[in-house]
């Protein structure tokens, strides 16, 4: 079973002060409304594993330059992109359409047509391996949107997935 877990945090769950890095760092996995969470301490703010706790290691924190981004693989951005389309979260409707377009792009996914409803286009998806079938709205962005829009789907893979190599611009 595969479990994705972000990386390490940028505070201490205890104090709320900053992880410094190079310093020591205990990190927690504790389980909270049926998801694992990751919880960060420094030595400072550590006074133990909380109740509940499934798994404790400790860490340092990592100075910028050790930082080493890793492109997500397609069928992670698959999953991703199946995630973000289950939770139907219409302020995500940015960061959906830009991963359904780059997964177009690297030819995980592929463009069966598209529909109109109303005022609204509807791009119609299928992915690459035969699954499903999906419909993203075609949002028409201009450049300032998908450029916002792409650092937000950095931020995400980040937090919800791994440190991941910034979106190139031209999705």
């Amino acid at each position: 079973m595969d479990y994705q877990f972000r990386p390490i945090g940028k505070k201490c769950a205890a104090t709320g002060n900053d992880l410094v890095p190079g310093s020591v760092c205990h990190s927690v996995l504790v389980e909270r409304d049926g998801m694992l969470q990751r919880l960060d301490f420094s030595e400072t703010g550590w006074s133990g594993p909380p109740v509940g706790a499934v798994g404790v290691w400790r860490c340092q924190v990592p100075r910028p330059a050790d930082v080493q981004y890793k492109p997500l693989d397609t069928d992670a951005l698959m999953r991703c992109f199946e995630q973000l389309t289950e939770e139907a979260n219409p302020a995500r409707d940015g960061l959906r359409y830009i991963l359904a377009l780059l997964l177009v792009k690297k030819r995980r996914l592929r463009l069966d047509g598209s529909r109109t409803e109303g005022d609204d286009d509807y791009l119609q998806l299928a992915g690459a391996r035969g699954e499903g079938a999906w419909e993203v709205r075609d949002l028409s962005p201009t450049d300032d949107e998908v450029q916002q829009w792409q650092r937000e789907l950095n931020l995400y893979l980040a937090a919800e997935w791994q440190p991941t190599a910034p979106l190139s611009s031209d999705v």
